[in-house]
């Protein structure tokens, strides 16, 4: 039970970081900042259907559960991972864009 309102509160922050990364990647004009802000936007995507997974591994109990949750898992674990990486390297250059730019 206590798991399951910690699973869905993770839920609920992922979405809500992910929807504040997406409205700063629209609201800004700046390149790397606009793949930078997708990066980290797409990073709490993953984290959303990851947590949702498993979410639904612990709610349901059938073998076509374990099929979906597994696909949940693993898809959000590679946008996490790949997202990550990709946000790591975009931001090494925010800073000197944004000095650049002014």
């Amino acid at each position: 039970m206590i798991l399951n309102v910690i699973l869905i509160f993770a839920i609920v922050v992922s979405f809500v970081w992910y929807f504040y990364f997406k409205t700063k990647q629209l609201r800004t004009h700046l390149p790397i900042r606009k793949k930078w802000f997708a990066a980290k936007g797409s990073v709490c995507l993953g984290a959303f259907i990851f947590f949702f997974g498993v979410n639904f591994l612990f709610l349901y109990q059938s073998s076509v559960t374990y099929a979906v949750s597994g696909l949940f898992i693993l898809l959000g674990g590679y946008f996490m991972y790949h997202n990550y990486k990709a946000s790591k390297h975009y931001g090494q250059f925010v800073q000197e864009e944004l000095t650049l730019n002014q």
